[in-house]
């Protein structure tokens, strides 16, 4: 496995497009928006010069990684001569059926399709392609290129021999994967999310502001990050998105998003990508300031 392509340049796509190419493969870096592209490449450029002012890579590293990618704007031309597709585009479900049955029709029937989404389920992914066997999720965490995680999901038909070889493909990027099956927000967000919506709740009822409830989360369970701001960072639109799957996938009541996650990313406060949420990024991408919203 030598060339791998990657779709959708945003924050996802652009990290794994960077970890491959780190790695020594040929990446495919495919959006149709060549402004996406640009920026894609600018983000892997700047994370690149902060690991090599770090240390950790040289600037000849650098040169070689950024040499390892090819852009394009055409799925079709993108795919060509490819061994594993990754798929990064939005978490969508339309949007990714679409993208699989064009995969389905345009790739050799030998390559494997991954998708990198966070909660859509993998075997009706799977159900748009010829083949389904082939398809996997590879689910990677953000920041790509620092996060050891990868959630490898199988599907009702992935195969043992396609799991074998995503699984020692993660290996060989410096990543530790782990496998785990295709249930609606498989497990890291199946955890994770009703946390996140459980501390936008928190909020909503008054029980505590923003910074007291990160402050509990982050100094008394010993988390890096306090949900509301893990929330901004991860964007309010995409934990929405995954809830809503979760809950239309179990029915169940307790992932019901809450009103004010609702609310928030109906009024464009996604987090860090909009300058607001939670907190105010439009001074520093860093979580120091409550968003005015919130503030006492």
């Amino acid at each position: 496995m030598n060339t791998i392509a990657v779709i959708g340049a945003g924050t996802m796509g652009n990290g794994i497009a960077h970890t491959f190419a780190q790695s020594g493969f040929t990446v495919k870096l495919i959006d149709i928006s060549e402004k996406s592209l640009e920026k894609g490449m600018a983000t892997i450029a700047a994370n690149l010069d902060r690991m090599v002012a770090k240390g950790s890579i040289t600037e000849e590293d650098k040169h070689k990684t950024i040499g390892n990618i090819i852009t394009y704007t055409d799925v079709k031309d993108g795919v060509v001569g490819c061994d594993l597709v990754v798929e990064a585009a939005t978490e969508n479900v339309q949007l990714k059926f679409n993208i699989f049955k064009q995969l389905s029709e345009v790739c050799d029937h030998n390559v494997i399709l991954a998708t990198n989404t966070s909660s859509i389920s993998i075997t009706q992914i799977a159900a748009n392609v010829v083949h389904p066997e082939r398809v996997i999720g590879m689910h990677f965490m953000n920041p790509v290129p620092i996060m050891k995680l990868v959630e490898i999901i199988r599907g009702y038909n992935t195969s043992d021999e396609v799991t074998k070889i995503i699984m020692d493909l993660s290996v060989k990027l410096g990543k530790t994967p782990t496998e785990v099956n295709d249930y609606p927000g498989f497990v890291a967000n199946r955890i994770l999310m009703p946390m996140i919506n459980e501390a936008i709740e928190t909020l909503y009822n008054g029980v505590g502001g923003v910074y007291e409830i990160d402050t509990v989360m982050k100094l008394g369970m010993a988390h890096p990050m306090g949900p509301l701001q893990l929330a901004d960072f991860i964007g309010l639109d995409v934990c929405l998105s995954i809830l809503n799957v979760m809950y239309d996938g179990f029915k169940n009541p307790k992932y019901a998003p809450c009103p004010l996650l609702v609310n928030m990313v109906m009024a464009g406060k996604l987090g860090v990508k909009s300058g607001e949420g939670f907190y105010d990024y439009s001074e520093s991408k860093k979580a120091e300031k409550v968003s005015k919203q919130f503030s006492k």
